[in-house]
């Protein structure tokens, strides 16, 4: 069912995670992506996992309900896979099978099953170590005050910092009342007699119809009911604005980003050093 995809939640707890700073989670986030895509080898995405692991583990949140996040991005795995696996060229003597499908000419080759593979992790663990570390753990409230405090340089040259910073919390909290609504919306079409499961393509695309309208037309009417009560509340933006809870990074956010960073370093640091010095046929990078 819709209602067990977890995306965009948060789940209260205090673990180590939860305790962290906003600002911190988000900065480790942006490093852990960019380790994400610079790993290249075995050894890298090996590591990443057990890092993964690792994540997962410190925020005491049930691994079953981590994993619900890959749920509605399942097909777009599996088709960023297939056409990796198809599509990826090589060297002839690693060709593996060999179709012709009309005008197409797919081929599997050694490097395209190995780059199917590649991205297929390179979006699993890019989900599960967002959620883990951001949106699971981290409030929405939370979240628009950690963005808004990191860009906030970018106020004194009229960027509006706040607009933006709400715009991205609010994105995120309705992203479990919108699969709640497209739940019942279709309970509500199949109690009707609609169906869903039965048919080719087309047949189950037009069956999507009836739930996307009453989808839509329900979104626009929670953001008018919720632009209606932002302006009951007298809310004018980030002007004049305070804060219930003052944030303030401890010893341990400033490790924990420390430790992201050499993270990223184990990654950059060799590659610079061997192009400094001219060495060559050698790799001391995971």
């Amino acid at each position: 069912m819709l209602k067990d995809i977890t995306l965009g939640q948060f789940f209260p707890g205090n673990s180590l995670l939860h305790r962290l700073d906003p600002r911190t989670k988000i900065l480790c986030s942006i490093l852990l992506i960019v380790a994400v895509f610079l790993a290249k080898s075995a050894l890298a995405y090996g590591v990443l996992i057990l890092l993964t692991a690792a994540l997962i583990i410190i925020s005491q949140i049930p691994a079953g309900t981590v994993f619900k996040a890959l749920k509605p991005l399942i097909v777009i795995i599996i088709i960023t896979a297939f056409f990796n696996m198809f599509f990826t060229g090589g060297e002839e003597e690693n060709v593996l099978a060999d179709f012709r499908i009309w005008f197409l000419h797919p081929v599997i080759r050694v490097e395209g099953i190995v780059s199917a593979v590649k991205m297929a992790l390179r979006i699993v663990l890019l989900i599960l170590q967002t959620s883990v570390v951001l949106t699971y753990t981290t409030s929405p409230i939370d979240m628009t005050d950690g963005i808004e405090r990191l860009l906030s340089p970018l106020a004194k040259i009229r960027v509006p910092v706040h607009t933006f910073a709400m715009m991205m919390s609010l994105a995120l909290r309705f992203i479990p009342t919108l699969i709640e609504e497209t739940d019942k919306i279709i309970s509500a079409q199949k109690s009707r007699g609609a169906d869903f499961s039965s048919g080719n393509v087309i047949r189950r695309v037009k069956a999507l119809v009836p739930v996307l309208i009453p989808l839509l037309l329900s979104s626009f009417r929670r953001a008018d009911d919720l632009a209606l009560a932002m302006e009951c509340r007298c809310y004018r933006g980030g002007t004049g604005r305070t804060r219930m809870k003052i944030m303030k990074m401890t010893a341990k956010d400033f490790l924990f980003i420390l430790f992201c960073a050499l993270f990223i370093a184990v990654r950059f640091l060799p590659m610079i050093s061997s192009s400094a010095l001219g060495i060559t046929g050698m790799n001391f990078s995971f």
